[in-house]
């Protein structure tokens, strides 16, 4: 029940919102029949203070009251609505400022005015800035509902990554990479297994985790323990924790058991076969060549985000290997880093963005609000030799759904 009075300064906003929507609403549905009206206004108010009643409730709804899948589901169609109503608004306001020139307009010159007036001398409201902030309003929650069948839709990703410096022993080497399970999110535990077997159909070499098994405790995997056990690999199956999995973002009653809860995650890595890195390598040799793998625990960028890693523990033994590989779970350490400090890194496979699970991916374009905050969040990135590549994430949090950017698998073949 933190923050409550946050919450009901959200509802007061979102209530304020409500009355501005609805008068520009009542002003474009006028010419309707009093029959139309009479279902379409109390419609909208039913939908309207459900949103914020629920709002409103939000933080006392934790626990047994009903369950965190329905609370997801709840909180999406909430914010959905809110920012349906939020972009119509930006019309409404558009189509007021004009309105206010025109006002302007008329009391520096009357008789120019007075052309843009109907005959009761006011200036109405434009049908059709009015009507496209309705439409892309209702576009956007209804993508947003769209997207909840989308949560389990994974996608392939292949790629193939040149290097002149790899060793010629591990050219074709096959690499999956998955990252962001979020195993508290999900609720298909057949729909979770056929992406397992989508891992395992690529028959890779290596396998590589990168970050953010849970939401936050630990327990969370008892239902899917037995599914990610499936992944193996012949050079193995390798993890790193994210920030989600050191349960920073729970109360928990004592220090000791918040460290308790991650080191029984740090066990459920063991228990599933992953070797969980933590600032350390491995080295990999074939026929005398050698490549490093370099894993960290998490480090950001970003101020909120705790400095785990520490690359000056994990890098030091690596420095005669030819070709590094380095699994860290936020992109922001790449830039931050990564390419300032340890030019010899060959290539970074990170996660933790998942593209927002919105936005829209095209052939040669791509776009997510993520973008605003992560200037490297999606696919591949490259400056001079250094390569990154963001996984888009295996599973999803908060918004139980995705449009546009759909959970990936990553294939990549070193050449």
């Amino acid at each position: 029940m933190r923050n409550w009075g946050s919450w009901w300064i959200v509802a007061l906003v979102m209530l304020a919102l409500d009355w501005y929507v609805f008068s520009a609403l009542k002003a474009v549905t006028s010419h309707f029949s009093e029959r139309m009206k009479w279902i379409c206004y109390p419609f909208y108010w039913i939908v309207a203070i459900a949103a914020i009643i629920t709002v409103a409730v939000f933080p006392y709804l934790q626990g047994a009251l009903i369950s965190k899948f329905v609370r997801n589901y709840l909180f999406a169609i909430v914010v959905g609505i809110f920012f349906a109503k939020l972009i119509a608004a930006v019309f409404f306001a558009l189509d007021d400022i004009r309105r206010l020139g025109i006002w302007m307009l008329g009391k520096l010159m009357p008789d120019t005015g007075a052309r843009y007036t109907d005959e009761d001398g006011l200036i109405p409201r434009s049908t059709f800035l009015s009507w496209a902030g309705m439409a892309l309003g209702g576009t956007l929650f209804g993508t947003l509902i769209y997207g909840f069948s989308n949560k389990y839709q994974y996608r392939v990703h292949k790629l193939s990554l040149k290097y002149p410096n790899l060793p010629e022993a591990f050219r074709g080497l096959k690499i999956v990479q998955i990252s962001d399970i979020h195993s508290g999110s999900f609720q298909n535990k057949q729909a979770v297994a056929h992406g397992v077997a989508m891992v395992m159909a690529e028959q890779p070499d290596l396998v590589l985790f990168t970050g953010d098994l849970v939401n936050d405790r630990a327990d969370e995997m008892n239902d899917y323990t037995d599914v990610f056990s499936r992944i193996k690999a012949p050079m193995g199956v390798y993890s790193t924790l994210g920030n989600h999995d050191y349960g920073d973002y729970v109360v928990w009653p004592s220090p000791a058991a918040k460290k308790a809860n991650l080191d029984q995650l740090k066990q459920v890595h063991a228990s599933m076969g992953w070797r969980l890195l933590m600032n350390e390598h491995v080295i990999f040799d074939r026929n005398g060549q050698k490549i490093a793998l370099l894993g960290i625990e998490n480090w950001g960028a970003k101020g909120r985000f705790p400095k785990y890693g520490r690359m000056d523990i994990a890098h030091p033994g690596t420095e005669t290997i030819p070709f590094k590989i380095l699994m860290s779970h936020d992109p922001s350490h790449w830039d931050a880093e990564v390419r300032t400090k340890y030019p010899d890194i060959d290539l970074m496979l990170a996660g933790h963005t998942h593209g927002m699970q919105f936005g829209v991916e095209l052939p040669h374009f791509k776009w997510s609000p993520v973008q605003w905050m992560y200037k490297q969040w999606a696919g591949l990135y490259e400056e001079g030799k250094q390569k990154l590549y963001v996984n888009r994430g295996y599973g999803f949090i908060g918004y139980p759904g995705r449009v546009g950017i759909l959970p990936e698998i990553t294939v990549i073949e070193l050449a």
